[in-house]
């Protein structure tokens, strides 16, 4: 018996997939999360430390990026000290938030909506 390539490929995906049915793939499956390397604080835009992630190390001052401004819905910080998360308002002030070292959240819903960037300093900006 003479087999194609086409019916070779397809007699085998049969036989795998009669042989491991309960293996499926996610179609839309978040890969683990990576933590924050040292001297750094990360936020992803989903809870649980999931989905996209933006990271920032000092000095200075740094827009939040890769889908996490405004929608940054869990951190991690391992940055030597503290940063401050900053959020400017409609009427052209400003918020900040203390990360401390070691400090995280999971679900960071006092915040999610209102990052804008990180800064090294409060900026002088009011504590919100």
């Amino acid at each position: 018996m003479r087999f194609t390539h086409a019916a070779a490929t397809a007699a085998l995906a049969a036989l795998l997939t009669a042989a491991s049915p309960s293996v499926t793939a996610a179609p839309h499956a978040t890969p683990p999360r990576a933590a924050a390397a040292p001297g750094q604080v990360c936020f992803w835009s989903e809870p649980g430390m999931m989905g996209h992630a933006w990271c920032y190390g000092p000095p200075g001052y740094a827009e939040a990026e890769n889908g996490t401004q405004r929608h940054a819905y869990s951190f991690e910080s391992r940055v030597n000290g503290s940063v401050y998360a900053i959020s400017y308002g409609p009427g052209g002030g400003c918020f900040h938030r203390e990360i401390r070292r070691d400090d995280y959240d999971e679900n960071w819903t006092a915040w999610a909506k209102k990052l804008d960037g990180v800064s090294d300093s409060t900026m002088g900006c009011e504590q919100g």
